[in-house]
């Protein structure tokens, strides 16, 4: 299936589970807290599912909700905030269940599998109305409708992420260490930077829930390769590079990373940064927040992966999330006002602004914060390169988010304790993706 490249295009071209929608009862879940309310006469009441929680970020969704409230006062929103540690398994209950939200936040690697069991509302109907739809980078449209099997609209994306490393800026210049550029100087610096006697570590991995997907970027970004099926619909993952990479990558594990590493997903290993025991870190421009609370601007700041042997950036395409409605919501009218509303020029401004990521609306694009904050322009001096190349992930594959977190993450930790050698792990992951593909490109024929 051909997936266009989202994030370069854009750019070039603009430059916690409640009760739902349906219940008699409205229970919100927030930080340990519960408040249930009963609707008002003609009220209609939506529920909103969060799906990366927590302190750095629920305190802007309410927020936006506060504002949509007032612009729309006979609707009331229901916040339910879902820490990313558990989110997929919430939603593929509530699924399961028949007792989903009104409206979610939802990631592309999710819209094949819900939309194969029916579980999202096409939005093309109200999009296709909506003032602002022109606005919207087309190519992250259109990397949404590609990616489920009609080529229908779910997900309006809001905002564009990348992966990249923080680095202590401070701790560098003290040892005159120069930030890597290539993966030569990433590795020389990891060994450098560590300090056992002072407990700190070059460098940290994610080794938990959701470290397939920045080992993923990772892996694609030493080896240059773009295409993750060759054109015999061999799955490239344990490409010789990757096998390369990954001896040099996993090999840093408690001798220049903290030992506990092996079961940190993204909120241990981001606090093993900011608390001042690791260098370097891998993640993306949104935990910029994160980062920002806890360290000064002096501390740290933003590195992109380092190039290629070819000397080339290379990108994930497709890295967005957005906001879709529930098939089973019974307020598609006022479910859509919500999506436009967390779509729209005011709210991706203030969202983006405050969490670091990139808005897909090109009137927010042209904003002075866009241009002014040091880890976009970081991010942009990837995207913009003329020679960045992306490789595109099989988002479109029902099994492909299943895969990387029920064979990945484990076989990952497995690597991590030796307890499975790279090689038989790099080949459990490229033969799974495989008979994925080929089952579903046999549904196709059927």
């Amino acid at each position: 299936m051909k997936v266009r490249t989202l994030l370069r295009l854009s750019l070039t071209g603009m430059f916690l589970l409640a009760g739902c929608g349906s219940t008699p009862d409205y229970t919100i879940i927030v930080d340990g807290t519960e408040d249930s309310q009963a609707p008002e006469e003609d009220e209609v009441v939506l529920t909103f599912w969060d799906s990366n929680a927590g302190p750095q970020r629920t305190p802007y969704y309410q927020e936006l909700i506060t504002q949509f409230e007032e612009q729309h006062p006979n609707i009331r929103v229901e916040y339910v905030g879902i820490p990313n540690k558990t989110n997929i398994q919430k939603y593929n209950a509530a699924i399961a269940a028949n007792d989903t939200p009104d409206v979610a936040e939802i990631y592309p690697s999710w819209l094949a599998s819900f939309t194969q069991r029916g579980a999202l509302l096409p939005l093309d109907p109200f999009f296709e109305e909506w003032s602002e739809k022109e606005k919207i980078s087309k190519e992250a449209i259109q990397f949404n409708r590609e990616v489920v099997a009609d080529q229908q609209l779910y997900a309006i994306p809001n905002t564009q992420n990348m992966d990249i490393l923080w680095y202590r800026k401070d701790w560098y210049e003290e040892k005159g260490v120069k930030p890597p550029e290539t993966w030569d100087e990433f590795f020389t610096s990891v060994k450098t930077l560590t300090d056992k006697k002072l407990d700190r570590y070059g460098y940290t991995i994610r080794g938990g829930k959701g470290s397939s997907f920045q080992l993923q970027r990772m892996m694609y970004a030493y080896s240059g390769i773009d295409l993750y099926f060759d054109a015999q619909g061999k799955s490239t993952i344990n490409d010789p590079l990757h096998v390369e990479f990954l001896k040099k990558y996993m090999s840093l594990y408690k001798q220049y990373t903290p030992e506990t590493d092996v079961t940190n997903s993204y909120k241990e290993m981001l606090a093993v940064f900011v608390t001042g025991n690791a260098a370097l870190v891998q993640h993306n421009i949104g935990s910029y927040a994160e980062n920002s609370q806890k360290l000064r601007p002096e501390e740290f700041a933003a590195l992109p992966l380092p190039k290629t042997v070819q000397g080339r950036f290379v990108v994930e395409g497709g890295n967005t999330s957005g906001y879709g409605i529930f098939k089973n919501t019974e307020h598609p009218k006022e479910a859509w006002q919500l999506v436009s509303f967390l779509s729209s020029a005011q709210a991706q401004s203030y969202w983006n602004q405050q969490i670091g990521q990139l808005p897909t609306h090109s009137d927010v694009l042209k904003e002075s914060w866009v241009r002014e904050a040091e880890h976009i322009q970081t991010a942009f001096r990837v995207l913009e390169d003329p020679a960045t190349r992306y490789y595109n992930p099989p988002f479109y594959l029902p099994e492909y988010r299943s895969i990387l977190d029920n064979i990945v993450d484990p076989g990952i930790q497995s690597v991590l304790s030796q307890k499975k050698s790279i090689e038989e792990f790099l080949y459990e992951w490229a033969n799974a993706m495989e008979k994925s593909k080929q089952k579903y490109e046999s549904a196709l024929k059927k």
